[in-house]
């Protein structure tokens, strides 16, 4: 067996694939905000629901990680549990388009996505 080390302040918790990144790095310049907070809160039909907002002030304790040289990932300490391991995947299809969250985590998820449940110890 392996044991993996893992430093909070180095290891990015959560990936994003490129076509997010654009997507994020774009709404970050037009709103001249500083990154994209990673939060989530209970909401949705299956507990939790996930929020990737502008991050204009920083509460202190929020950890930082660069996800490019333009975009900067933050997160509160609080929520690593929930989303440590989970791709972030932006979608286009036709005239719509969607951020798509794939969760090790989830013990369920919603039909459309943006609610999961988490199995609590």
């Amino acid at each position: 067996m392996k044991v993996e080390t893992y430093n909070p302040s180095t290891k990015i918790p959560v990936t994003f694939t490129e076509s997010a990144i654009a997507h994020l790095s774009r709404q970050v310049e037009v709103k001249s905000a500083k990154g994209i907070l990673f939060n989530v809160r209970e909401a949705g039909c299956s507990g939790f629901k996930y929020l990737l907002e502008l991050a204009f002030e920083i509460e202190e304790g929020t950890q930082s990680f660069d996800l490019s040289d333009q975009l900067k990932l933050y997160v509160k300490p609080e929520i690593m549990a929930l989303i440590r391991g989970t791709q972030v995947d932006y979608i286009q299809e036709g005239v719509n388009h969607r951020l798509d969250f794939k969760n090790p985590n989830a013990t369920a998820s919603c039909g459309c996505g943006e609610s999961f449940s988490v199995e609590q110890q």
